[in-house]
């Protein structure tokens, strides 16, 4: 039984029309994957960027998070660790600047991504309309208060592909939704430090 709480909820997310991540988010890749398996976080070991790799069935690509540029391909990685339900931490070996260091993969064979930053911003997946999955970006815990653009943003509606993951880099400078046929990545240039 679905209570009135639960209704007006549902009719919030479902009435909500994608938006523009707020200041100071900017969109830096919406780049089509077909076949993406999952994604994981890395961390140039020269310039400390965040960058993000995606598995897929064509292959691997690395992709620096603050421009979105592609920094490194293998179309045709070893068969023994191409997916990462090959190792318990599904991990895959990184390639390019962080190559023979292990990247944990977040999405069709598990695990997770951050759902928070250190100073406060918030990413939730919801699913009122379920297959179809609408992720919310949100600052100081918003994104069940308000009204969209105030302190909650539907910054993506995946209802053509199947969800994957989404979340923060470790760092919390990157926000990453992925689908089934989609990378999409926000960057801020830095975050602000804690008092």
């Amino acid at each position: 039984m679905i209570t009135d709480h639960t209704r007006k909820i549902r009719e919030r997310y479902l009435s909500a029309p994608v938006m523009a991540a707020p200041e100071p988010w900017r969109k830096v890749l919406d780049r089509p994957v077909g076949g993406l398996l999952g994604i994981g976080f890395a961390v140039h070991p020269d310039t400390g960027q965040d960058l993000v790799m995606a598995v897929s069935s064509a292959g691997h690509g690395l992709f620096d998070a603050a421009t979105g540029a592609l920094v490194a391909r293998d179309r045709d990685p070893d068969p023994d660790t191409d997916t990462p339900d090959a190792e318990p931490d599904l991990a895959c070996p990184g390639l390019g600047p962080v190559a023979g260091v292990p990247v944990r993969i977040a999405g069709l064979f598990g695990g997770g991504l951050h759902h928070t930053t250190a100073d406060g911003w918030a990413l939730d997946v919801v699913s009122p309309d379920w297959p179809a999955h609408r992720v919310i970006l949100s600052a100081d815990g918003g994104g069940h208060r308000g009204e969209p653009g105030g302190t909650w943003w539907h910054v993506h509606h995946a209802s053509w592909s199947e969800f994957r993951t989404a979340g923060f880099s470790p760092s919390g400078r990157t926000v990453a939704v992925a689908t089934s046929s989609d990378l999409v990545l926000w960057a801020r240039a830095s975050v602000p430090a804690l008092s």
